[in-house]
């Protein structure tokens, strides 16, 4: 036999089965795993109290932490160990098991960097007292943690998907091209993403800006409402009957709007009343300074009572107040509203708005008073 027909036979002769065996290292980093496994599970308790006896940050870090680790920790050791043993020993020259245990890291790291931002967010907002009736700051701090929070976890998703997707070559080479075209990849682009780009511009604007923030009151739509949400492409009006107003974020800088709480809490409520002529004002002074003094809406700044026009058969009364808040503010004005025609029904029943008249008799009788008629129309009403 020639040297090349034995050649040709080694080729052709069946590869005989290669038998992997358990070496002493295999065996130390499968202990290795299992012991990392299981040191974290006992040591959990340990750390939480460890976390308890220093501070509120750490409470908060062990609890936003606490999953990522643990998936974290079990995915390494369960990479180590499946490469030791003899059945998936294999698994060492698959470049498909690398480029797993690659993207699962990645999407671990961006677990963790977002419940890291959660983790910020969550102390700086905990320190803000939204409940006290002058809350400006507050609810101004809070609009700019919110939306820089739902901005950085945007970021590190785009970011985390990036780096996943650079994990394939031809992914890569798709993005070398792109680069080397980058004049008409950009024209291309931007023609594409005009409209989301210019919704995060705009969102970023209200955000430095602020012409809305969390918790304030505002009239859109004809509709009034509480600022509920400022998300990065939308924002959530919580109507007074608990409806929702979702609006794009590019409302508030295209299209005029009211904001009753931009720059206080503060505000200021009307009552119109519409009487006869001959009702005195001083009587509802007196009444409106009691209905004041027994209620908790009014916060002592501002009341008053004025005469603001004179219309064809009634004269327009102004009931000036103040209120912290235009919640309270809404409730106030109803309370007066109840109190003080109940106190001129009681009182002064005739100076409610009426129709007068004159007579004249064909006789050359004295015809009868105006106030005659309108109280005669008066009692009619009435008794009807």
């Amino acid at each position: 036999m020639t040297t090349a027909d034995q050649t040709t036979a080694a080729t052709i002769a069946p590869t005989q089965p290669v038998h992997f065996v358990m070496t002493p290292a295999s065996w130390l980093w499968i202990a290795i795993g299992l012991a990392a496994i299981v040191g974290f599970y006992a040591l959990k308790k340990s750390l939480y109290r460890k976390a308890q006896e220093k501070s509120e940050f750490f409470i908060l870090l062990y609890h936003r932490l606490k999953r990522p680790a643990e998936v974290t920790l079990v995915a390494t050791a369960l990479f180590i160990i499946l490469q030791q043993f003899p059945v998936t020993v294999t698994l060492r020259d698959e470049v498909w098991f690398h480029k797993t245990y690659a993207l699962l890291i990645i999407a671990l790291l961006t677990w963790v960097c977002i419940e890291l931002v959660f983790v910020g967010t969550e102390i700086i907002t905990r320190k803000l007292d939204l409940s006290i009736s002058d809350n400006r700051e507050a609810r101004r701090i809070y609009t700019k943690v919110s939306f820089a929070s739902r901005a950085a976890v945007s970021v590190f998703i785009l970011i985390g998907i990036a780096s996943g997707l650079m994990m394939f070559d031809q992914i890569r080479s798709l993005g070398v091209s792109l680069i080397a075209s980058a004049g008409v990849a950009g024209v291309v682009l931007g023609f594409a993403a005009q409209k989301t780009m210019g919704t995060f511009f705009t969102g970023l604007q209200i955000a430095m800006t602020q012409p809305v923030s969390i918790g304030d009151a505002v009239l859109v739509e004809n509709e009034w409402g509480t600022i509920e949400e400022i998300n990065l492409s939308y924002v959530v009006v919580k109507i007074w009957d608990l409806r929702r107003l979702v609006l794009p974020i590019t409302y508030f800088v295209d299209k005029p709007f009211q904001n009753w709480t931009r720059t206080s809490a503060a505000i200021m409520g009307t009552v119109m009343l519409y009487l006869d002529y001959t009702m005195p004002i001083e009587p509802i002074r007196q009444e409106l300074d009691r209905i004041l003094a027994e209620t908790k809406l009014w916060n002592g700044d501002v009341k008053g009572v004025q005469v603001t026009d004179f219309r064809e058969r009634t004269m327009e009364v102004r009931i000036l107040v103040s209120a912290d808040d235009s919640s309270k503010a809404w409730d106030l004005r109803c309370l007066i509203r109840e109190k003080i025609m109940a106190f001129l029904t009681e009182h002064y029943l005739e100076k409610l708005p009426c129709v007068r008249a004159s007579v004249v008799e064909e006789s050359g009788e004295s015809a009868a008073e105006p106030h005659e008629i309108a109280s005669t129309a008066q009692e009619t009403y009435t008794s009807q």
